[in-house]
């Protein structure tokens, strides 16, 4: 290369002997002379070694970063591979390796989300990520209050026949959340839960249940909603049987009373039944038998905490769902339903008020005369089931089962 003046650079000739490695520069006029000699930062037997690994395909490191994906604990798991080198980095976003990604590999904690971790869970939900579109649905539509969007994302993963958001989306449309009362759809819900609970989700199976005890949006059929409870409850049992058979993952004990505080702060227990806030759950005593509760789903758990970082509270008279595995906000005043007998714990939905019952509410619950009264509120809403009265700023009520 010549320099303005046409004059040229001087030129670099590398040599490697051995040990050393010879830099030689040439002059302008053709003599050369050495003018330093560097040691290699590798012995010779080493450095004379080629890497294996970039003699691998890339089909093959796909494949390995796929197993990797869906087999993480935690984010980091997977995080870290991006970090390695450039290489990784490159194959581990590969739309293939995100799609197989597991929700624990995107179960981002709410006081590390950043836009950084926003991208990654768009990544992963743009590559066909069923779990990471509901994932980032549920998070659009309560956290960030992107109605609209999280919606699409949930309805993205419903359309894959994923049952978690079948089921989010019939608790959407049971409370009309996003909108007035008015925007209530029961048979939408109700048509929705049958194919959550058709894929096998308890929690589905369970709320249709209640809604054909109490004629919720369905004719009533009180035999075949009390047949959907049963059936739920042998499910949820079914399941901690399997999961203590499979290898490597810990025996679930039949009783387990872990504190576990609860994430709402403003329900407050009692010292006398501070043991049962845990995460024994109780669904089968009626059949002699106990069962600790679900694993909390990491959306549900990222909702939890998000709002509990905000002092326990989605908003100016707002209120969370009382089950701690849920973790759902309203989205306007008065929209979940207040249990008929204390007034104290509100539920979105039939089967958290179950699940709840059985869990907690049951050793607190106490009979409270006109707490209706005590907040300024008005009632006119059934207590057996479902309330569904239509006045404007008050609460609907539902029965303990």
């Amino acid at each position: 290369m010549r320099t303005r003046r046409g004059l040229c650079y001087p030129r670099l000739d590398v040599c490697v002997d051995n040990n050393k490695r010879m830099m030689r520069r040439r002059d302008f006029s053709g003599d050369s002379m050495v003018l330093r000699s560097k040691r290699q930062r590798f012995s010779p037997e080493v450095a004379g070694k080629c890497d294996l690994f970039d003699s691998l395909p890339d089909d093959i490191v796909i494949s390995i970063l796929c197993k990797l994906s869906s087999t993480a604990s935690c984010p980091s798991d997977f995080i870290n591979v991006l970090s390695t080198c450039k290489r990784l980095n490159s194959l581990a976003l590969n739309s293939l390796v995100l799609s197989r990604a597991s929700q624990k590999a995107f179960s981002i904690k709410a006081e590390k989300w950043s836009e950084s971790a926003h991208r990654f869970l768009k990544l992963c939900a743009d590559a066909g990520n069923v779990d990471a579109s509901y994932t980032l649905g549920m998070i659009r539509f309560y956290c960030l209050q992107n109605r609209g969007s999280g919606a699409s994302m949930m309805a993205k993963a419903a359309i894959s026949s994923h049952a978690s958001a079948l089921y989010s989306l019939a608790v959407i449309q049971f409370n009309g959340s996003g909108g007035s009362k008015n925007d209530k759809d029961l048979r939408a819900g109700v048509a929705l839960c049958a194919r959550a609970a058709f894929l096998g989700h308890i929690d589905a199976l369970r709320e249709l249940g209640h809604c054909l005890q109490d004629g919720y949006g369905v004719r009533q059929n009180i035999t075949e909603g009390r047949r959907f409870l049963i059936q739920a409850n042998a499910r949820e049992l079914a399941a901690v049987l399997s999961s203590s058979a499979v290898p490597g993952i810990p025996a679930r004990p039949w009783v387990t009373w872990t504190h576990n505080p609860h994430p709402n702060p403003n329900l407050n227990v009692s010292p006398n039944n501070a043991q049962l806030n845990g995460v024994g759950c109780p669904l089968l005593s009626d059949f002699g038998c106990d069962v600790p509760a679900p694993e909390v789903h990491p959306s549900s758990q990222f909702l939890a905490d998000w709002f509990a970082a905000r002092g326990g509270s989605p908003g100016p008279g707002l209120r969370l769902c009382s089950h701690a595995g849920c973790g759902r906000p309203e989205t306007r005043k008065h929209e979940f339903r207040r249990c008929s007998v204390c007034g104290a714990v509100n539920y979105c939905s039939r089967a958290c008020q179950a699940l709840d019952w059985k869990l907690r509410h049951k050793a607190e619950c106490t009979p409270v005369e006109r707490w209706l009264e005590e907040d300024g509120e008005g009632n006119d809403g059934g207590v057996d089931g479902y309330g569904d009265n239509d006045g404007n700023g008050e609460d609907d009520v539902m029965g303990e089962s």
